[in-house]
């Protein structure tokens, strides 16, 4: 099986000029996930759903109440097209990115886009993004949920009490490796532990290849 892993890492795009084209659920998933992270966000649809709407009435985006137009691609630097099953369209936004050289995430397309939209879980400060590369996205979906019950309040505020000794530490101590070994410290005896369950039709379909190749 052929996969492009890609290569990971994680975009500025605060104060950038974003394009979502799209109005429904997906594109207001994606819509409040660039908010937060600073982005100036234009939503191109005839229609929203309420979400957007609100977004829109409060001004916190730019709605453009209409059907895409190449013109809207001036200045964005990323473009998310979440509009399913037009593969066309998808394959035209493509040629336009290579030529405008901006980014470009289509949902359902990942052959269509030069960006992957890996699941992400967020607890305070941390960020843990899970892909397959494109080959298994439910899965993806599947542990950002058990990640999620383990990374919970009391691992955010762990994460939050080291952002304020890492900073304490840069205030009273001058020498960097003693910084370090400082913070080295802080993590001593933290793990990450668990253990995964598979499902019963996996395990199975692996027993019986394995007794078939058995002589």
């Amino acid at each position: 099986m052929t996969a492009n892993p890609g290569f990971p890492l994680v975009l500025d795009v605060k104060n950038w000029p974003v394009l979502v084209i799209g109005g429904d659920e997906e594109a207001a998933e994606k819509t409040q996930r660039l908010l937060e992270s600073g982005a100036r966000v234009t939503v191109i649809s005839p229609t929203l759903n309420e979400p957007l709407r609100q977004l829109a009435a409060s001004a916190k985006i730019i709605h453009r109440g209409r059907h895409f137009r190449e013109t809207d691609l001036e200045q964005a630097v990323l473009v998310l097209n979440t509009l399913r099953g037009d593969r066309d369209f998808a394959k035209t936004l493509l040629a336009k990115a290579r030529e405008k050289k901006f980014l470009l995430w289509s949902v359902d397309f990942p052959e269509a886009s030069s960006v992957t939209m890996p699941a992400v879980v967020a607890s305070g400060h941390a960020r843990v993004a899970i892909s397959t590369s494109g080959v298994a996205p439910a899965l993806s979906g599947f542990m950002k949920e058990d990640l999620e019950r383990i990374l919970d309040t009391d691992f955010a505020s762990f994460v939050e009490w080291l952002g304020q000794l890492r900073e304490q530490a840069k205030a009273n101590e001058p020498d960097a490796e003693k910084r370090r070994a400082l913070l080295r410290e802080a993590l001593d005896g933290f793990r990450l532990l668990g253990k995964v369950q598979y499902p019963k039709v996996w395990q199975d379909e692996r027993a019986a290849a394995a007794s078939g190749g058995k002589t």
